[in-house]
């Protein structure tokens, strides 16, 4: 058995959105992260994983996505002996659409920074950055 969480990475004027977590969360509380979180039992349903991504967005930060999202990448790691597979995707905000802090217990903050000043905070894990570099090869490559 194991868990799959989905998450997003939004760039706008040069910057990536990150939050820090709540330091009440149980897994990576006061670290730096890409607003996602667990897939729920969907029944039968299609784009279950993007629906995710912009469940979560609304939830944690009020923020509307397009529903168009292109892969980024994918990771697995174990939380409390559960395997998870983690899947990010490249995602747009909604025009007029604002980050603020909804669920507090899940959001200590909200950031825009650059992958330059997220590799300069001592929060920001590993699997953040290597997330963040390969987001940005993929938001190059829509451009081309």
């Amino acid at each position: 058995m194991f868990i799959v969480n989905v998450e997003g990475a939004v760039w706008n004027d040069g910057k990536w959105l990150v939050i820090e977590r709540s330091i009440k969360e149980d897994h990576a509380g006061g670290l730096l992260s890409l607003v996602g979180g667990k897939v729920e039992a969907p029944g039968v349903n299609k784009d279950v994983l993007e629906k995710t991504v912009q469940r979560e967005f609304l939830e944690e930060v009020g923020l509307k996505l397009k529903a168009e999202m292109a892969y980024v990448c994918n990771t697995s790691f174990l939380y409390h002996d559960t395997h998870v597979i983690d899947i990010v995707y490249l995602c747009e905000m909604e025009e007029g659409s604002k980050p603020s802090i909804v669920s507090p217990d899940e959001v200590e903050a909200i950031h825009w920074m650059t992958y330059e000043e997220m590799k300069l905070r001592s929060n920001a894990p590993e699997y953040l950055l290597e997330a963040v570099r390969v987001a940005e090869k993929v938001r190059v490559r829509n451009l081309e």
